[in-house]
């Protein structure tokens, strides 16, 4: 064995981190890393070929594929064929009871976005899930309460979400080199997992984060086939689904349900993401791609809604599920901020159904019966509405690209709220703790890195405040330290503030605000 386990030994380890797990990681390391490497460089390269003038465009070497009406996706596999609600959430151990008894149809087992990487979270997650599966999870807080999966309703289908092909697993080495966050989470999955949902009538399932090309699903695909034949397990076994969570991504979802045909479950509109890469793509294109403060961005802005409905399309003429985007709203104390939040998230999965997509996503279990509610006044009693087909949708590369339609009015309660929610996160996601509840939204790293990137943006275009102000490292510092000072123990934000303002202030845009943080974790 060639594998080396650098992280300090976790409780019930070797349960999940067990050899045939190591030797799975291992062979997926040796066949596939060196092309996700490669596949890192070349998103670097179409950066810069972007910042040399060079516009997103569907592909003309892949438009046999989107011309050819006769293919399909994989048909629809046991306990994916509703999703009408989804709940999302990192696999620590209370989180996990509850989603699971949430009501929702499906759970996002979250060891991405809202789970900080840490050695303990990324092996206690696989614990976690183990147990839940095989019915043996509880959890006793520190009060005394007892949680416990329910027996008296179905339980929500778990659909894990590894870490995207950027981040790295510095606690496993094969043969020296660092290895795939990617990999190791769905190895490690695969290994433990598979078999035993197969046996509850379900199976190994998948979301897919952060992909740019359909050259990354057809890598995805070989790692499932990989995994499919190491563990004795019938091709096409695996359904994943695919975020849409990147700009360069939207013109590519047909490729990208092609490569994954076999495997494929649908895609989803990852709304923060996607608001992320827009940003990040186009961070030195000029103010025609400058976005307002991220909370006036609304899903009925003309790139949003050409993103939305171009997605809705694609997945139904491919007989695949249209998953919408997250609502982050959580319930509240204040019955006047509860109404608010819960008259916009009313009206956004309102929308979604009726705009055709056959399901969506909320944060908070006290979200779900509303999700459902709106999705059901549409679906009534069909699983899904993949035969609605939407042929009237017409979008084009310049819809989506339509960016400058949005107006990019910035104030500073906008930019000071960017900043808090960036230090307050970051804070959190040292200690550990992926998913935190800021100012009645629940964040995670895409909307923490929407935050920081805008500020970078704001910077570099020399965008002024709407009191005519400039945004600059000075005044950024400025309010920083007065948000910091706002919260309290200023020493515990410390090390988020140097983090925070190495990422929002640096002379070189920094791709993930996370890279630079998980260097700083043990």
């Amino acid at each position: 064995m060639t594998v080396t386990i650098k992280g300090e030994a976790i409780e019930r380890q070797s349960e999940v981190l067990n050899d045939s797990a190591l030797a799975l990681i291992e062979l997926l390391h040796n066949k596939l890393n060196p092309k996700r490497l490669a596949l890192l460089e070349a998103r670097k390269v179409r950066i810069v070929e972007i910042a040399a003038g060079k516009e997103l465009d569907f592909l003309d070497s892949t438009k046999s594929i989107r011309e050819d009406a006769t293919w399909q996706v994989a048909p629809l596999a046991p306990g994916l064929q509703d999703r009408r609600v989804e709940i999302t959430g990192p696999t620590e151990r209370k989180m996990t009871i509850n989603a699971l008894n949430s009501g929702a149809k499906v759970w996002l087992a979250d060891q991405e976005d809202s789970t900080t990487p840490n050695w303990q979270n990324v092996i206690q997650g696989q614990i976690n899930l183990k147990d839940a599966i095989t019915g043996k999870i509880g959890f006793t807080n520190e009060a005394g309460k007892r949680y416990e999966l329910r027996q008296d309703q179905p339980l929500a289908t778990i659909v894990m979400r590894p870490r995207g092909l950027h981040l790295p697993e510095k606690h496993l080495l094969v043969d020296g080199e660092i290895t795939s966050g990617s990999f190791v989470d769905f190895a490690i999955y695969m290994v433990n997992c598979a078999k035993l949902q197969i046996a509850n009538g379900l199976g190994p399932y998948f979301y897919l984060a952060k992909l740019e090309s359909h050259l990354e699903a057809r890598l995805w695909n070989e790692a499932f086939q990989i995994a499919q034949d190491f563990l004795g397990i019938a091709q096409g076994t695996i359904r994943a689904t695919v975020l849409i969570e990147t700009y360069p991504a939207a013109f590519e979802m047909d490729e990208i349900l092609f490569e994954l045909r076999e495997h494929c479950a649908g895609l989803n509109a990852g709304r923060w993401d996607y608001m992320f890469s827009v940003i990040k793509t186009h961070r030195t294109s000029g103010k025609d791609f400058v976005l307002p403060e991220r909370n006036s961005v609304t899903m009925t802005v003309p790139f949003m809604r050409a993103y939305t409905e171009l997605l809705v399309q694609t997945c139904h003429k491919r007989g695949a599920s249209a998953i919408g985007g997250m609502a982050a709203f959580i319930p509240s104390s204040d019955p006047k901020i509860n109404d608010v939040a819960f008259a916009k998230v009313q009206a956004d999965k309102a929308r979604e159904a009726g705009d055709g997509f056959d399901g969506s996503w909320v944060a908070h279990p006290g979200m779900v019966e509303l999700c459902k509610s709106e999705f059901t006044k549409v679906l009534g009693d069909n699983p899904n509405q993949i035969t609605r087909k939407r042929e009237e949708v017409k979008v084009s590369a310049s819809d989506l690209l339509n960016v400058k339609a949005t107006p990019a009015v910035v104030t500073e309660a906008g930019l000071r709220n960017n900043i808090s929610v960036s230090i307050q996160y970051l804070e959190s996601w040292l200690r550990g703790i992926g998913a935190v509840a800021i100012f009645n939204l629940m964040e995670d790293a895409a909307t923490a890195e929407i935050s920081r990137s805008q500020i970078w943006q704001w910077i570099y275009n020399e965008i002024k405040l709407d009191d005519g102000r400039l945004i600059d490292a000075d005044l950024v510092k400025r309010l920083t330290d007065e948000e910091i000072q706002k919260l309290g123990d200023s020493a515990r934000y410390q090390e988020a503030r140097e983090t925070f303002i190495a990422c929002a202030i640096s002379q070189e845009y920094l791709d993930f605000l996370t890279l630079p943080a998980y260097e700083r974790m043990d």
